[in-house]
C-alpha cells in the first residue's frame, strides 16, 4: 500500500496508465488520471485523495481500487499505497497514462490526469487530492489557484457536418484546375522572363554567352523581372480575396463545399505569395491592411504563418508577435471551418511559439509566454500576463527589451531595402540564376533549337544527371562554406545584451545571421549522427567539453544567432528545438545567450528561451514551456505548459548494463557511426536521385518547348509535381521499409533497429509539395502512398506522420494545420516506438501532437496545442485540451445552421 508505483514497484507510465483504465472499469472505485498518479505515487496517498473526506473506510476503499487497477498495469500482486510511482515503482509516463486510462473507465473513479499523476504521486495522495471538494476543506481559492486546463474554455461541439458527394468530386476537380492553371502561369512567366532577359534570343541564338550581352546588363534585366514577378505574386492574393471573397465574417462552412474551395484557393494564394518570406518586415503590416486587417502603427510580425482571415483581425499600435505564432483566424472543427475574430491591444507581446484560436482577445499591454496558447473564448485582461495551455494568470515577465523611439522613416527605408535585397538576392533571384547557370551549357541550350528529339539519345539523360550531381554535391560543399564564414563575420557587428534599434544595419545583420545560419539541408544531413557535433562547432555553437553519445541532436533545429547558443556536455536533443536568441520591443531588439545545462535531455518541439530557468541533469519533455523565473531547476524533470516538475528519470528507462561499460560503449558507438556515414551517403544519392529526375523533365520540356511553346513546360511541371513529390518519396519509403510495416519497438540507442530508424526519418524527403496539397482529397491519398492507413474524406490542412505504417486515420477525420501523430519517442538513451489510432469523426486541433500508443476513439477531440501524451485513451465522444491533454467536461452540441456564405 505505501510502495512507490514507480521507484519500488517498476512501473512506468505506460502500465500506470493501463492502471487508471482499469480503475475506470470499477464502478465502484473514482477515476484517476495520470496526473493523479504522478501527484500521489502510492496506493494510500491515492486512495486518500480520491476517496470522500468524511469518511476514512471510503478513502482506504479508493486507495485498495487503485492499488488494484495499478497493480494489473504493473502485473504486480500488490502495490503499497504510499509508493512513488516513479522512484519505488519505477513507472514512467507511458505507464501511467495506461494507468490514468484504465481509472476513467471506472464509472465509481474520478478522472484522473498525467497532471495529476505527476503532483500526487502515491496512491494514498492521489486519492486525497482528488477527493470532492465540498467535503474537503479547502477554500474556493484553492480550487482557483491551478485550474484545469481545458476547464477554461471547453470548445462548443457540433455535430460532425458531411459535404455531399457532389460537392467532394466537384471541390477536388476544382483544386486540380487550380494546380494545372498554377503551372500552366508557371510556364508563360518562365517563357516570358527568358525572353525578356535575353531579348535577341532565337533559332539558333540561345547560348546567351554569346549574345554579347555583359553580365551586368543580365544582372539588371533579371531584377527587373523578379521584382515584377514578386510584385504579380503579391497582388495576386489580395485581388483573389476581395473579388472571391470579399470581408471575412464569424461562422461556418461545410468542407468541400464550393465556399470551402473559394477559402482554400484564397488561403493557398496566400501562403505562396513572396510576401511570406518577408517576416518582420514593415511591408507585411501594409500587406495585411490591404486584405482587410486593422493594423496599427509601431506593429512588428516575426512570425512567417500570416493570418488568413484578415478581416477578422485586429492588433493595436505598439504591439510584438514573435516568431512561429499561429492566429490564422479560423480551424478546421467536425467538418466545418469555423470563423472567429483574433484581437489584439496597444502595445501587446504575444511570445514564439504560441496560438491563438478563433474568438480570442488580449487586452492592452498584456502578454501571453512562448510555448502558450489561448483557446476560443478565453481573453487576457489588459496589463496582465499569462502563459500556458490554454492561458493562465503568471508573474513571469516576458517582455525583456526596453523600446526606442519610433521612427517611420527609418521603417520605410527597411522596407525598401529588403525589397531590394529580396528581389536582387533573394529566392527568385538565385532560382533565376541558377536556371541561367544551365542554360550556360551548350547542350543544355542545345535543347531550346528546332530539331528532333533527343530523348532516344543517352547523352540527353547524362548531362541531366551529371548537372544534377553537380548541383547537389557542389551545392553542399558552397552551403558549408556560406554557413561557417558570413554569419560569423556578420556576428562581429552584434554585441550580447545590447540593445540596438529595429530597422538599423544591425538588425539586417541579425536576421542576415539567422537566415544564413540555419540551413535544412545541412541539418537533414549531419543530424542524428556524430558528425552533428562538428557541424554545429563550425557555425558558431558553443558546446563547451563534448560527451559524444552519437545522438546528441536530431535532424532539425534552429537559433536566432548560433554564436550565443550552448549546450552543456553530455545532454541530448531529440528533434525541432528553437534556440531563443534575440528578444525584440516594437522599435529596438537584443540578441543573447541561450544556454542549456550539462546532462539535460529536450524532447521535441522546445522553445529554448534566453535566462531559463533550468541547470543540470534536467528532463525537458516534449512541448514543455520552459520557464524564465522562479529558481534554477536541477536534476527534475518538466512537463507541460505551465511546468511543473516530473522525475528525471525512472529506472525502466535506464541504459541496459552492458552499454555503461566503457569498452561496449566505443564498440557500439564505432558501429553506429559506420551507420551513420552510410545512411548520409544514401541521403545525397537520394538528393541526386530527385533532382536528376526533375532535370530530365525539365530537358523534356525545353526540349518541345519549339513545337508546343509554354505549354511544354507547365506540363514538365506538372509531372515534377508527381514524380519528385508524390512518386519518388513514397518509392524511397517502401524500399527503405522493404515493403513491410513498422512494429513497435523498445531498444537502445546503441541497437541497429534504431540507427536503422534515423536512417528512415533522413530519407524521407522533404517535400513542398505536400503542403501544397494541404486542404485537398489528394493529401490523404499521398499519405496513403506512404503507407498510412487512413479512411475517407479525410481533411488534413497539414498534419505530420513521422512513422507513417504506425499511424491509422479514421474516416471524416479533421487534422488542423500543424497537428502531428508522433509514434516514437527518444529519453536519453533509450527509443520506444507503438502505434497510435484515430477513430472515425476525430478533431485534432492547431498545433496539438498526439503521441505514440494512443487510441482515440470515433468523434473525439483534441483541442488547440494540446499535448495527448502516450498510451492515453480517448473515449467516444470526449474532449481533450492542454498540454498535457486532460479530458473536459461533457461539452454542448448544438444542430449547425444552413452554412453562411463567405461573401
Amino acid at each position: 500500500m505505501d510502495a512507490n508505483f514507480f521507484y519500488d514497484l517498476g512501473a512506468d507510465s505506460l502500465v500506470m496508465a493501463q492502471f487508471c483504465a482499469r480503475v475506470r472499469k470499477q464502478p465502484d472505485l473514482p477515476a484517476v488520471s495520470i496526473k493523479d498518479i504522478y501527484q500521489y505515487p502510492t496506493i494510500s496517498a491515492l486512495a486518500a485523495a480520491l476517496a470522500p473526506a468524511e469518511t476514512a473506510p471510503a478513502t482506504v476503499q479508493v486507495q485498495e481500487r487503485l492499488a488494484e487497477v495499478l497493480s494489473g498495469v504493473l502485473d504486480m500482486e500488490h502495490v503499497p499505497v504510499d509508493a512513488d510511482f516513479f522512484h519505488d515503482l519505477g513507472a514512467d509516463s507511458l505507464v501511467m497514462a495506461k494507468f490514468c486510462a484504465r481509472v476513467r473507465k471506472q464509472p465509481g473513479l474520478p478522472a484522473v490526469s498525467i497532471r495529476d499523476i505527476y503532483q500526487n504521486p502515491t496512491i494514498s495522495a492521489l486519492a486525497a487530492a482528488l477527493a470532492p471538494a465540498e467535503t474537503a476543506p479547502v477554500t474556493v481559492q484553492d480550487v482557483l489557484e491551478e485550474p484545469s486546463p481545458v476547464a477554461a474554455s471547453v470548445p462548443v461541439v457540433p455535430a460532425p457536418m458531411d459535404a455531399r458527394t457532389w460537392e467532394y468530386v466537384a471541390c477536388g476537380v476544382l483544386q486540380l484546375l487550380v494546380y494545372l492553371g498554377y503551372c500552366v502561369l508557371a510556364g508563360w512567366l518562365a517563357v516570358v522572363g527568358y525572353q525578356w532577359v535575353f531579348p535577341e534570343a532565337g533559332p539558333g541564338n540561345h547560348d546567351w554567352l554569346g549574345h554579347g550581352m555583359s553580365l551586368l546588363e543580365v544582372y539588371l534585366r533579371s531584377v527587373a523581372f523578379a521584382g515584377g514577378t514578386f510584385v504579380l505574386l503579391s497582388i495576386l492574393p489580395v485581388a483573389a480575396k476581395w473579388v472571391l471573397i470579399g470581408r471575412f465574417r464569424p461562422g461556418e462552412i461545410r468542407i468541400w463545399s464550393l465556399s470551402y474551395f473559394r477559402f482554400w484557393l484564397v488561403k493557398t494564394l496566400m501562403r505562396t505569395s513572396p510576401m511570406a518570406l518577408l517576416n518582420g518586415s514593415p511591408l507585411t503590416t501594409f500587406y495585411l491592411r490591404a486584405m482587410g486587417a486593422r493594423v496599427g502603427r509601431n506593429v512588428t510580425i516575426m512570425t512567417k504563418r500570416l493570418p488568413v482571415c484578415t478581416d477578422l483581425l485586429t492588433i493595436g499600435e505598439g504591439t510584438v508577435i514573435r516568431k512561429d505564432v499561429i492566429a490564422s483566424g479560423y480551424r478546421a472543427h467536425g467538418g466545418v471551418i469555423q470563423f472567429g475574430a483574433v484581437t489584439l491591444g496597444r502595445d501587446v507581446l504575444v511570445g514564439e511559439g504560441s496560438i491563438l484560436d478563433i474568438d480570442t482577445a488580449m487586452g492592452d499591454g498584456s502578454q501571453l509566454g512562448h510555448r502558450s496558447s489561448l483557446y476560443a473564448g478565453q481573453a487576457v485582461p489588459a496589463e496582465e500576463r499569462w502563459h500556458g495551455t490554454p492561458g493562465r494568470a503568471t508573474d513571469a515577465d516576458f517582455r525583456t527589451v526596453e523600446a526606442t523611439a519610433y521612427r517611420p522613416v527609418r521603417r520605410g527605408w527597411f522596407a525598401f531595402t529588403q525589397f531590394l535585397s529580396a528581389v536582387g538576392l533573394g529566392r527568385v533571384m538565385l532560382t533565376i540564376g541558377i536556371a541561367l547557370g544551365v542554360l550556360a551549357f551548350p547542350r543544355v541550350a542545345a535543347l531550346l533549337e528546332p530539331h528532333p528529339v533527343a530523348f532516344d539519345d543517352w547523352s540527353f539523360y547524362a548531362h541531366a544527371v551529371g548537372l544534377a550531381g553537380l548541383t547537389v554535391f557542389g551545392g553542399t560543399v558552397a552551403a558549408l562554406v556560406l554557413v561557417t564564414t558570413v554569419p560569423r563575420l556578420l556576428n562581429l557587428a552584434l554585441k550580447p545584451d545590447t540593445v540596438y534599434p529595429l530597422f538599423g544595419l544591425r538588425d539586417a545583420a541579425a536576421r542576415a545571421v539567422t537566415r544564413l545560419s540555419n540551413n535544412a539541408m545541412l541539418g537533414g544531413l549531419f543530424g542524428d549522427s556524430s558528425y552533428v557535433v562538428n557541424y554545429l562547432r563550425a557555425i558558431g555553437y558553443d558546446l563547451g567539453q563534448v560527451q559524444q553519445t552519437g545522438s546528441n541532436m536530431g535532424t532539425v533545429f534552429k537559433h536566432d544567432n548560433p554564436f550565443l547558443s550552448s549546450i552543456g556536455t553530455g545532454t541530448m536533443i531529440a528533434d525541432a528545438v528553437s534556440f531563443m536568441n534575440a528578444d525584440y520591443s516594437p522599435t529596438s531588439f537584443k540578441v543573447s545567450r541561450a544556454k542549456i545545462g550539462a546532462h539535460n535531455f529536450l524532447g521535441n518541439g522546445v522553445f529554448f528561451p534566453a535566462g531559463a530557468r533550468t541547470g543540470d541533469n534536467c528532463l525537458l519533455a516534449t512541448m514543455v514551456a520552459v520557464p524564465i523565473d522562479g529558481p534554477v531547476r536541477h536534476d527534475v524533470g518538466l512537463l507541460g505548459s505551465p511546468p511543473f516538475e516530473i522525475p528525471r528519470s525512472v529506472l525502466r528507462d535506464a541504459l541496459p548494463e552492458e552499454l555503461t561499460h566503457r569498452a561496449h560503449f566505443r564498440r557500439d558507438l564505432a558501429a553506429k557511426n559506420r551507420h551513420n556515414l552510410r545512411s548520409m551517403a544514401l541521403v545525397m544519392l537520394a538528393r541526386w536521385l530527385n533532382l536528376s529526375l526533375a532535370m530530365i523533365i525539365m530537358f523534356a520540356g525545353l526540349e518541345l518547348s519549339d513545337q508546343f511553346g509554354f505549354l511544354a513546360l507547365s506540363v514538365a511541371f506538372v509531372l515534377e509535381m508527381l514524380v519528385v513529390g508524390v512518386f519518388v518519396p513514397s518509392g524511397i519509403e517502401h524500399i527503405v521499409t522493404r515493403f513491410r510495416r513498422l512494429e513497435p519497438q523498445l531498444c537502445s540507442i546503441y541497437n541497429p533497429y534504431f540507427w536503422w530508424h534515423e536512417r528512415y526519418w533522413k530519407l524521407q524527403l522533404p517535400s513542398r509539395y505536400m503542403a501544397i496539397l494541404d486542404g485537398t482529397p489528394f493529401k490523404p491519398l499521398v499519405w496513403r502512398l506512404l503507407g498510412v492507413r487512413i479512411g475517407s474524406r479525410v481533411f488534413d490542412d497539414g498534419c505530420a506522420f513521422p512513422e507513417r505504417s504506425l499511424v491509422t486515420v479514421g474516416s471524416r477525420c479533421t487534422l488542423n494545420a500543424g497537428s502531428a501523430v508522433q509514434c516514437h519517442s527518444q529519453e536519453d538513451g533509450m527509443f520506444k516506438t507503438d502505434r497510435s489510432s484515430l477513430g472515425d469523426g476525430v478533431t485534432l486541433g492547431v498545433g496539438c501532437l498526439v503521441h505514440y500508443g494512443v487510441s482515440a476513439e470515433d468523434g473525439t477531440v483534441v483541442t488547440t496545442d494540446s499535448f495527448v501524451m502516450k498510451g492515453t485513451t480517448l473515449p467516444r465522444g470526449t474532449v481533450w485540451g492542454g498540454n498535457p491533454a486532460e479530458e473536459a467536461p461533457a461539452a454542448a452540441t448544438f444542430p449547425l445552421g444552413l452554412e453562411r456564405s463567405l461573401s
